[in-house]
């Protein structure tokens, strides 16, 4: 297995391509937009020179990831030849849907076709191709050159061959690979996203403000950084989404969205990719200031 074709050109697809070039596959890079690619191409470079400031990798290893990555509009021209096809679009079921119904059609017998995403069903994702034993999921963290956990997702259908080569390949990567099986917000974000709902309810129901929630987590429970900062880093759109996913899936109240949730992404305000979530966020600065709206 060496040449993959990575789809959706996002923070996570241009992480996905990074990494998979940086230890000598030979990655197809995919987006509609062109404009999307070149500002991918453009964070990869920024991100294997800052490697090579904190003396991880040598400029050669650098210059070597650049030439192992190609980017492209076309769907079909990128995956032909692909040995591994990883699906880092947006997530939206029928987007999904869409892409390996398109993907199925114009792979190689044979081809592992796998999604990163996050929350969305795999066995439902595989239905829709005629090779659901070669679909799984990979889902990597973010941000992906840096953190060492994919939960890789079996789904109904996938077959242990697929597993496996999925498992060694994670760690070909120097990944960490854990395998679940394929049910709502799998493991990561079935414990991690009712923790952050309910860090949003804690502040609607005006328990504590935005910094005292946060502090008591990363001082009492040794956490990097706060469920409302991590929130904002994720996107609170992102979290809803998976949030709905839980709760239409096994259909327990306990999952129900926050309503301040809910309204703060009706409003636009999404977090750090909007500028403003639970904490503001300006261009250039590192300092974590609390959004306008929650302070006291």
């Amino acid at each position: 297995m060496q040449k993959v074709a990575v789809i959706g050109s996002g923070t996570m697809g241009n992480g996905i391509a990074h990494v998979f070039a940086q230890h000598g596959f030979t990655v197809s890079l995919i987006d509609i937009n062109e404009d999307a690619l070149k500002k991918a191409v453009a964070t990869i470079d920024k991100n294997l020179a800052r490697q090579i400031e904190k003396g991880t990798i040598t400029a050669e290893v650098k210059n070597q990831t650049l030439a192992n990555l190609s980017t492209t509009t076309f769907l079909k021209e990128g995956i032909k030849e692909a040995d591994l096809v990883v699906e880092a679009a947006t997530e939206n079921v029928e987007l999904k849907l869409k892409i390996f119904k398109d993907i199925d059609e114009n792979t190689k017998p044979g081809t592992i076709l796998a999604s990163n995403t996050s929350s969305i069903s795999i066995t439902k994702i595989a239905s829709v191709t005629k090779s659901p034993a070669n679909v799984i999921g990979m889902h990597f963290m973010n941000p992906v050159p840096i953190m060492k956990l994919v939960e890789v997702i079996r789904g109904y259908n996938t077959s242990d061959a697929t597993t496996q080569a999925v498992m060694q390949l994670s760690q070909r990567l120097g990944k960490i690979p854990v395998e679940v099986n394929d049910y709502p917000g799998f493991v990561a974000n079935r414990i991690l996203m009712p923790m952050i709902n309910e860090a949003a309810y804690t502040l609607y129901e005006g328990v504590a403000g935005v910094e005292e929630i946060d502090t008591v987590m990363k001082l009492g429970m040794a956490h990097p950084m706060g469920p409302l900062q991590l929130a904002d880093f994720i996107g609170l759109d992102v979290c809803l989404s998976i949030l709905r996913v839980l709760h239409d899936g096994f259909g327990n109240p306990k999952y129900a969205p926050c309503p301040l949730l809910v309204n703060m992404v009706q409003a636009g305000t999404t977090g750090v990719k909007s500028g403003s979530g639970f904490y503001q966020y300006k261009a250039g600065s590192k300092d974590l200031v609390v959004s306008e709206k929650f302070k006291k």
